[in-house]
């Protein structure tokens, strides 16, 4: 069950819900003020790796030059 992040555009305050189901997105409103005059916005996520997993030196670091990326 997805959580998403929303932005009120009328009282400009974050939060979450939780939607069950894709088109429910269009009748979600605002948890402060009751207004539908909101957007979706990018959440950010956190993951940590199984107990035991080794993590190469650099792979955390978006300025290693050991992260994959180029």
């Amino acid at each position: 069950m997805p959580i998403y992040e929303f932005k009120c555009n009328d009282c400009q305050q974050n939060f979450e819900s939780l939607v069950l189901i894709a088109s429910a997105i269009d009748t979600i409103r605002c948890k402060h003020c009751n207004s539908a005059n909101i957007k979706k916005i990018l959440s950010v996520t956190s993951s940590r790796p199984a107990q035991g997993t080794t993590i190469p030196a650099g792979a955390l670091s978006g300025c290693s030059t050991r992260s994959g990326f180029s």
